[in-house]
């Protein structure tokens, strides 16, 4: 608790009850004094009732046979000689102006107010220092293995990256094994990787497993609107830090403080570039037997001060990246460790369909899973539970409260089916898993497919395969409804495909006329959002045209493929609608015209079950199977 705001808060109440009491007192002092009217005075002693008068400025005071009076004294000239007339002793005393305490107080009262208001902010502005002269003070707080103590057993998925820094352990924990052997451990390691891949978990671990205390502040926290604040601070946390030697200093976004300074004389940011200046410096003030390791995050490396990343300061970078599919499984299990799981989950199936998900969207799939599981009752996590909360992550919550139409309902699964078709008869990379028509976010529906490995690369058929499935749904629409009726739904779908088309002549080599040259745009350019490299309009023109044959070619396979399984494309269609949902398994079976029924489905329907529609061809005329008679 802060004594000096609590004191402050004191005072003032006590202040405002002395104000009050002495109002109040006057008020009661005003109420039962003897005070009459200046005509009933000068009446009394007309009649020679009064036999003394005291004046004493304005207030006359005047004594009777019934008692001691007071009145006010206006400006009468006659008052004085009326007196003498009747004979009145009469007693003159000057002003005396007594100060009390409460008028010292009053008077004092807007000094004490404006000084409170410049303590107040100064205490905003500093964040709530321990002291009005703690601008300074380092904001890091300290960690120790008593904390919530974090081992490499609680990190997963970055196997490599905890490899990498297992040394640091074993330096902190006894440092005259490197010493002795003339070995300098790096001064600093800096943590590299999109965000929610575990990077401060794994500083955590690093000083868990070396039981050593562990510093942490986020690189904000340095910079303040008052210049020498940040330095100051630095400074105030390596002093802390060699008291507790060994331990680990962790500056999480180091980029709000690392930032490349400024070339020019202007144009910079004057505290952040004095706080880095000192921090560098401090990197390089103290020896490395002190046993003081910097760790450091970021997700933005780019942008970072080369002067940080040289050697002897940041000279290690540990690339935390996103988890692979066995690394997704051992984050999922550690996540589910406190959680009670029913016998049919199965972590490996769930892990191959979370592909490019990170640690911390893998925690959030596991805690949404607990949650449906206890909003029904269950005792148990089951992978149903599991699955649901996937979808909900990659797609959004559904939206079974969303009013469609049944013509928007039927266009929906006709779109979603023709992805599903075509991608069955091309060599997509990834297989069909499930199919759905549930709106979700901003999609009224999706078609989900499940990766069987991590591979990082796609071949020149596949590419063209996953572009000629997204031209599925919209060709479809076209097939079914006719080239006037088609939605806007494709418009992700588009521009995915146009986008593929494009990196596969510009970037990737994929076109003979253009040939293996890279007329794409840099990783600067693209973060700029500049231009792509300097070429010639020919070039251009080449590169268009490309681009263009190739969505045409793919546009092409996808009408062929649908055009000749446009009866399998209506059964789907009429059994998404009833059933909302697919998998991928049922979806083959479909279009292979077997028979198709759950045998859970029944008389039960399952929830937000829509009444099956009639087949399209009833309500509106299906396109000729000839695609040229289509576009007339």
């Amino acid at each position: 608790m802060n004594f000096g705001r609590n004191a402050a808060l004191w005072i003032m109440m006590i202040v405002m009850g002395l104000i009050v009491v002495n109002f109040l007192t006057n008020q009661a002092g005003q109420s039962q004094d003897n005070s009459q009217p200046y005509s009933v005075f000068v009446e009394d002693v007309q009649s020679g009732q009064v036999s003394e008068v005291t004046i004493e400025g304005n207030d006359i005071t005047y004594v009777t046979g019934n008692g001691s009076f007071e009145t006010y004294k206006p400006d009468d000239s006659a008052l004085i000689p009326l007196l003498r007339e009747n004979n009145v002793k009469i007693t003159a005393k000057p002003v005396v102006r007594s100060v009390s305490f409460f008028d010292i107080l009053l008077q004092l009262l807007p000094v004490l107010i404006i000084l409170g208001g410049i303590i107040f902010i100064s205490r905003m502005m500093q964040g709530g220092g321990r002291n009005g002269l703690g601008f300074g003070k380092s904001k890091a707080k300290m960690l120790t293995q008593n904390n919530n103590r974090v081992t490499f057993d609680d990190v997963a998925g970055v196997e490599e990256a905890k490899q990498d820094v297992e040394e640091l352990v074993e330096y902190l924990r006894d440092p005259g094994k490197f010493n002795r052997l003339g070995g300098k451990i790096p001064r600093g390691v800096l943590l590299v990787g999109p965000p929610g891949t575990g990077k401060t978990l794994l500083a955590r671990a690093i000083a868990g497993e070396a039981e050593v205390p562990f510093f942490s502040i986020a690189g904000s926290d340095f910079v303040e609107m008052f210049v020498g604040v940040g330095a100051s601070r630095v400074r105030d946390m390596f002093e802390q830090a060699k008291k507790h030697a060994p331990a680990i200093i962790f500056i999480d976004e180091i980029d709000a403080v690392g930032r490349q300074r400024s070339q020019g004389i202007s144009g910079g940011h004057e505290e952040r570039e004095q706080t880095l200046n000192q921090l560098l410096v401090e990197m390089d003030g103290f020896e490395s037997n002190e046993g003081i390791i910097i760790v450091a995050a970021t997700n933005r490396v780019d942008i970072l001060d080369k002067a940080l990343l040289r050697p002897g300061r940041f000279d290690r970078q540990v690339m935390v990246g996103l988890p692979d599919v066995l690394g997704r499984e051992k984050i999922l299990d550690v996540h589910a460790k406190q959680v009670p799981l029913a016998p049919d989950v199965n972590m490996a199936h769930l892990a191959r369909g979370t592909t490019g998900m990170s640690g911390a969207d893998l925690a959030n799939l596991i805690n949404e899973a607990a949650l449906r599981a206890a909003r029904n009752n269950k005792r148990m996590v089951t992978q149903d539970d599991l699955e649901w909360a996937k979808e909900k992550v990659l797609f959004g919550a559904e939206r079974r409260s969303l009013k469609q139409k049944e013509e928007e309902i039927e266009m929906t699964a006709y779109h979603e089916g023709g992805h599903a078709i075509v991608s069955l008869f091309v060599p997509v990379k990834d297989p069909l898993h499930k199919l759905t028509i549930i709106p979700r976010s901003r999609s009224l529906g999706y078609a989900l497919f499940l990766p069987e490995d991590d591979t990082r690369t796609m071949n020149y058929e596949q590419l063209r395969a996953n572009m000629a499935m997204a031209f599925g749904g919209r060709l479809a629409e076209e097939l079914i409804y006719g080239k006037e009726h088609i939605s806007t739904g494709a418009s992700m779908d588009i521009r995915q495909a146009s986008d593929m088309a494009r990196r596969m002549v510009e970037e990737w080599g994929y076109s003979d006329k253009v040939g293996r040259v890279f007329v794409g745009k840099t990783e600067e350019q693209s973060m700029l959002g500049g231009q792509s490299r300097d070429i010639s309009p020919a070039t251009a023109a080449l590169i268009d045209d490309e681009v263009r044959r190739l969505i045409d070619e793919a546009e092409q396979t996808a009408r062929e493929i649908l055009t000749q399984h446009l009866d399998a494309l209506h059964r789907l269609a009429k059994t998404l609608i009833e059933y909302e949902n697919l998998t991928g398994d049922e979806v083959r079976a479909i279009v292979r015209g077997e028979e198709f029924e759950r045998e859970d489905y029944g008389s039960a329907r399952p929830a937000g079950h829509r009444s099956a529609l009639p087949s399209a061809g009833s309500r509106r005329p299906v396109a000729p199977s000839n695609p040229e008679q289509g576009h007339a």
